[in-house]
C-alpha cells in the first residue's frame, strides 16, 4: 500500500453573524414586508393557494429533501411555497441543510459554514455546529470558509422560509456545491447523510432552465424533472451534459438525491412546475422553476 495522506482543510476566520447579502433585492428588506411577500407566495394561483396548517409540534418522523428554486420572490416564491406547504404538514426539522450552487466565483471549492448565524429581516437562523462539524469529519474535502457563500442568494433566499414555518431561531446548515464531478458529489452525499439526524431535512436549491422560451424550457426540463423523479442523480448529470441544460443548481439536487438513496427514502414527487413568464407576462425568455419532494 501507498504512502498514506491526510486531507488537509483549509479554515477560515468566520465573522459570528453572516448579514443579509440579498434583502432588498431577491425578498424584501423588512420585517412586514418580507412576511407579506412569502404570505402571498403561499396564497398565490401558481403556489399552493393557501397558507400552511399550524406545524406540528411532532419532529419530522424520517428524513426527507426538498427541491425548490431561489430566484427573487415575486417570479419563484409561489414554487417554493409549494414545496414549503407541503413539507410543514411533516413536522418540525431538527436541523434543515441548505444546499445550493456556486453562482458568484468567491472559491472554486464546495465549502460548508460550521459556526455563527444567518441573519434576515426575520431574525438570526443559528448554525448547527455539531452536524456541520459531524459533515466535515466524514468529508474532509469540504472547506469550512464562510467567505465563499458570503453572497450567494441561492442559499439565503430558503432562510426566510424556514423562518417563517419553524421560528427565526431554526437550525441550518449551509453547504455551496462547487465541483460537478459525481465521485466528489457522492462524497458530500454521504456525509450529509452519515451526519444528519432522523428528523432532518435537505433543502435542495436550484432554478431549471434559463434564458428560453416557455415551450422550450418545459421540454428541457421534463428530462431533468424525470430524472428527479427517478432519483436518480447520475442520470440527472447524464443529460445535463447531453443536453447542455442549464439548471443552475444540478450538482447540488444530485448531492440531495444521492443522499436521500443512502437514506432509504423511496419516492419522489414533483409539486409544481413554473416559469418567470408566469409572474413577467414575457413567454420568449425564462427561467423556469419546480419544487418536488422525496421520502
Amino acid at each position: 500500500m501507498g504512502k498514506e495522506t491526510t486531507v488537509e482543510r483549509k479554515v477560515t476566520p468566520m465573522s459570528s453573524v453572516r448579514e443579509p447579502a440579498v434583502a432588498g433585492r431577491f425578498y424584501p428588506g423588512t420585517r412586514a414586508a418580507l412576511e407579506k411577500a412569502i404570505v402571498e407566495s403561499y396564497l398565490s394561483p401558481f403556489g399552493p393557494g393557501a397558507l400552511p396548517d399550524e406545524v406540528p409540534d411532532h419532529p419530522l418522523d424520517a428524513p426527507r429533501v426538498l427541491v425548490v428554486p431561489h430566484a427573487g420572490y415575486m417570479y419563484s416564491g409561489p414554487i417554493a411555497a409549494c414545496g414549503y406547504a407541503e413539507i410543514a404538514r411533516r413536522g418540525r426539522p431538527a436541523v434543515t441543510v441548505i444546499l445550493g450552487p456556486n453562482h458568484r466565483g468567491l472559491t472554486l471549492s464546495d465549502t460548508i459554514e460550521t459556526s455563527g448565524t444567518w441573519r434576515t429581516p426575520l431574525g438570526d437562523a443559528p448554525i448547527e455546529s455539531d452536524v456541520a462539524h459531524a459533515v466535515t469529519s466524514v468529508c474532509p474535502s469540504l472547506e469550512d470558509n464562510a467567505h465563499g457563500g458570503r453572497y450567494e442568494h441561492a442559499l439565503e433566499v430558503q432562510v426566510p422560509f424556514l423562518q417563517h414555518l419553524y421560528g427565526a431561531e431554526t437550525p441550518i446548515v449551509p453547504i455551496m456545491v462547487s465541483s460537478h464531478g459525481m465521485s466528489a458529489l457522492q462524497a458530500i452525499a454521504e456525509a450529509i447523510a452519515a451526519a444528519l439526524p432522523g428528523s432532518g431535512l435537505i433543502v435542495c436549491s436550484t432554478d431549471m432552465t434559463h434564458f428560453e422560451s416557455a415551450i422550450e424550457a418545459e421540454s428541457q426540463d421534463a428530462l431533468t424533472l424525470a430524472a428527479i423523479e427517478a432519483m436518480d442523480p447520475e442520470g440527472l448529470a447524464q443529460v445535463i451534459r447531453d443536453r447542455r441544460i442549464s439548471m443552475c443548481g444540478w450538482a447540488a439536487t444530485a448531492v440531495g438525491l444521492a443522499a436521500a438513496r443512502i437514506l432509504g427514502l423511496q419516492t419522489c414527487r414533483v409539486l409544481r412546475y413554473g416559469h418567470s413568464g408566469l409572474a413577467s407576462g414575457d413567454n420568449s425568455s425564462v427561467v423556469a422553476y419546480a419544487s418536488a419532494l422525496v421520502e
